[in-house]
């Protein structure tokens, strides 16, 4: 039997580009995606055409690179230039243009705001296809490393650890200076006065780096990416990065919302939310979260905004032998809304005087209430209880209804609270672990902001051609009414796109 052979290399083959693309290619949604598109409206940085000079490019054309490339796993500029070359799928979506790398490069770096209105646009049309329900959504963050290595970090104890350590080794070789003059050594004497001068740079570059670091009003400064920053990332791991928040519809797991920010979940729940309901146009929905975001302030703002939260909140204190949690924890007291005290283990009434006190810290600044009771002398428990002499105190803060709401909501709906992982979590496993994108190219968090949003408007466009297919999301797409959509547009069609739109259409008959 012989094997497949296959055709000469000299032998001449008369074919269009358009017959080797199928019409179940991704790359065609691209390419109707970004034709229908008004990008000057939604700010996109539009080239005009100038009478004089060379010809520009469009910015459709690098907007389907980027588009085709992050779908692909190519989003290097260098190596898309080459797959323009190459690549019969981008010689078909570019009509065989062929930019440069720093062309294709720049228009990543000036084009933020408007890749980011592009997630958001793109979502409002998956609402509108009906493939996001807006009614339950899992938020959560993934770190991103920065463009910055942790020695181009910097907070005060490392600064100080290497003035001392600059001041030492100085010190060393002034020791080191008096005894070669005693032994009149002229050429070692050279060499630990080129070292000492070596250390007075660095002590310098130490001073301003310092003094930058006090005038920012930050714990810690990056040099190479200014607005990166050390997070933690996993156990006691830190790396120099940025947190990635998500927030993802429960119905087809599509992503409703996302930015991106350089600090960690804490004080980060209210932004996301707001940015998802802004989105989806929607009065309410309900938020699992996972207790890394379990703050007051953050809960008690979503519910000013009538978003039903369903945080986890962290475990107070080990539990006894028999898995149980010691009586007289906090939550082990009740509180009586009534008469606005709290109720202990032993059945006392803790009051308060009614006033406010203040608490600040680095992460946060609220107000609260102090509950005492005078019983506390005379208990038989004390000792199980609390340390202090005057008896146990609680504090109460301003935010503490709605995190008693909160609470009560996710011990009430453990079954839909579990379900949170299944909905978000995969998704930054696809991003980081198959397709590699767990690190950021660009610096800055404005651009940094803006190939994050590209990265999930690329996640959802995969995601949402797989739910429906190619021709079934075009057909939609035709359908949609949105004021970013090029105004007639499928009246003014080349003859290329109008076979396209005819073949197309032929196919959905010979399949219904």
């Amino acid at each position: 039997m012989q094997h497949v052979t296959g055709i000469p290399r000299n032998q001449m083959c008369f074919s269009s580009l358009e017959d080797t693309i199928s019409l179940d290619n991704p790359i065609r949604f691209i390419d109707f995606f970004v034709e229908i598109l008004e990008l000057n409206s939604l700010g996109f940085s539009v080239q005009t055409i100038k009478s004089e000079g060379r010809p520009s490019f469009d910015t459709t054309v690098f907007l389907k690179i980027y588009l085709y490339g992050y779908l692909n796993g190519l989003r290097s500029s260098r190596k898309l230039e080459k797959e323009c070359v190459r690549n019969i799928e981008l010689q078909w979506l570019l009509c065989g243009i062929v930019p440069n790398y720093h062309s294709i490069s720049n228009f990543r770096k000036q084009n933020s705001i408007g890749l980011k209105k592009l997630f958001k646009l793109f979502v409002s049309f998956l609402k509108d296809a009906d493939l996001i329900a807006g009614e339950t959504i899992a938020i959560d963050g993934t770190k991103s490393r920065a463009h910055n290595s942790k020695k181009a970090n910097f907070n005060q104890k490392k600064i100080d650890k290497h003035l001392a350590y600059i001041e030492e080794k100085v010190q060393q070789y002034l020791d080191e200076l008096d005894k070669n003059d005693q032994q009149e050594n002229n050429s070692g004497i050279t060499k630990i006065q080129e070292k000492i001068e070596r250390l007075k740079k660095n002590k310098i570059r130490y001073e301003l780096l310092e003094k930058k670091l006090q005038s920012s009003g930050e714990p810690q400064i990056s040099t190479t990416d200014e607005d990166s920053r050390a997070l933690l990332v996993q156990g006691q791991v830190v790396e120099v990065s940025y947190n990635i928040q998500a927030a993802v519809d429960a119905k087809h797991n599509l992503v409703v919302a996302t930015h991106t920010i350089n600090r960690n979940d804490r004080n980060a729940l209210t932004a996301i939310v707001l940015e998802a309901k802004e989105n989806l146009s929607v009065e309410t929905f309900t938020v699992l979260v996972d207790k890394g975001y379990h703050n007051g302030r953050e809960i008690t703002q979503c519910k000013n905004e009538k978003i039903n939260t369903i945080v986890a909140h962290p475990e107070q204190g080990r539990s006894n032998e028999n898995g149980t949690l010691p009586d007289y924890l906090v939550s082990k007291f009740k509180y009586n809304k009534d008469d606005d005290s709290y109720t202990c283990p032993q059945g006392v009434s803790l009051k308060t005087t009614g006033s406010w006190h203040k608490k600040s810290n680095e992460k946060d600044s609220y107000q609260f209430k102090k509950y005492r009771t005078s019983a506390c002398k005379e208990c038989l428990v004390k000792s199980l209880c609390t340390n202090r002499k005057d008896g146990r105190e609680i504090d109460r803060s301003q935010y503490a209804d709605a995190v008693e709401e909160n609470n009560k909501r996710y011990q009430e709906n453990q079954q839909l609270y579990r379900k949170r992982q299944e909905i978000n979590e995969h998704i930054f496993g696809t991003i980081k672990r198959q397709w590699g994108y767990n690190h950021t190219n660009l610096m800055g968090l404005e651009k940094v902001n803006g190939e994050h949003s590209l990265i999930m408007l690329v996640y959802n466009i995969k995601r949402s051609i797989n739910i429906l297919g190619v021709p079934e999301l075009i057909a939609k797409l035709k359908k949609w009414n949105s004021p970013y959509k090029i105004k007639g547009c499928f009246d003014f069609k080349t003859t290329y796109f109008k076979l396209f739109i005819s073949r197309f259409e032929n196919q959905l008959s010979i399949a219904s």
